[in-house]
């Protein structure tokens, strides 16, 4: 564990959601470690107010270590900031504040405020360069215990896409099928042989809007010899699971996990991506969605036809979601 991860008050700084998640959850890890029956309190920042953090980060009756995380620090309130700031000065050693802020201009006498009273910053912003990711693969094999050359990480870029948490997980289950060492061939070998992952690289571009981005993995994987059913079950994954999550009304993925049965970050993921539809939108892609399974599945004559008109019938739904 490093000093980091168990600092008094931890600010986690930046938008990308990866970087932003392994970052809290090394700090709760790391207080686990020092006392495993640590009581860990999760809330985001707009729904908190100065009375529940004077409750919160005030001495308790009963002793023990305390996290507390506080997402979206960014739109926290005045009062809010002004308590979190003043008990920043003189944090008690045995609670560990954790604010996540996206960074940028919302809030940004919050961030600063923190750094000032002393918290320590972890970064989480996106990587914008292609030569970040390319070195954000390699180091996830390398934290796997594996090599990866070059050519593999573009490779695995070519077929996975730019999202951190799609690469992580590519690498993680690369490193699980083989021997730990990565070349170019392994990426083409694999990826051939693993329709489902790049039927969801085109449910989620779809899902976002991203028609050009959509239609390009569509195509790619229909040229290396992907199976159209894969594809048309993560289309139909992809709006169930934005649907599922949209209805479940406010609240951190944390606190929806279990009673939704998925995994949190599937949950953020969701929760991020259902901002831009509508009620009325999810119902019309869930139509071109099953419509697309029956033809896929019922034997349609051109069965990449009946994906394409899926990813464009999605992504004009979600269009007008956003015109609503």
């Amino acid at each position: 564990m490093t000093p980091v991860s168990l600092a008094s008050v931890l600010l986690v700084l930046g938008d990308e959601e990866l970087l932003a998640t392994r970052a809290i959850a090394g700090a709760v890890d790391a207080a686990k470690a020092v006392d495993p029956g640590v009581d860990v309190h999760d809330h985001e920042a707009g729904a908190l107010n100065p009375g529940e953090i004077a409750e919160l980060l005030g001495p308790s009756l009963f002793g023990g270590r305390r996290v507390l995380i506080v997402r979206a620090g960014q739109d926290a309130r005045k009062d809010l900031v002004a308590a979190l700031l003043s008990y920043a000065k003189n944090p008690d050693p045995e609670v560990h504040l954790v604010v996540a802020h996206a960074g940028g201009a919302k809030g940004k006498a919050f961030a600063d405020g923190l750094r000032a009273a002393g918290a320590e910053v972890v970064p989480a912003t996106k990587l914008k360069g292609h030569r970040d990711r390319v070195s954000f693969v390699r180091d996830e094999f390398r934290r796997g215990g594996g090599r990866c050359t070059e050519d593999a990480a573009e490779a695995l870029l070519a077929a996975v896409g730019n999202d951190l948490r799609e690469l992580a997980s590519a690498c993680s289950q690369l490193l699980a099928d083989t021997d730990g060492r990565i070349g170019a061939d392994t990426v083409a070998r694999y990826y051939r042989g693993r329709a489902e992952v790049s039927g969801f690289t085109v449910a989620d571009a779809a899902m976002a809007g991203d028609l050009p981005g959509a239609l390009e993995a569509l195509r790619w994987a229909l040229h290396v010899g992907v199976d159209p059913v894969p594809v048309a079950d993560a289309i139909a994954d992809g709006v169930r699971t934005v649907a599922r999550v949209s209805s479940a009304g406010r609240g951190s993925a944390y606190q929806l996990a279990s009673s939704l049965g998925m995994p949190a970050w599937k949950i953020e993921k969701a929760q991020r991506v259902g901002r831009g539809w509508s009620p009325e939108g999810l119902a019309d892609a869930m139509y071109a969605a099953a419509e697309c399974n029956a033809a896929v599945k019922g034997g349609a004559d051109d069965r990449g036809y009946a994906l394409e008109r899926a990813v464009v019938a999605v992504v004009a739904a979600r269009k007008a979601s956003v015109s609503r």
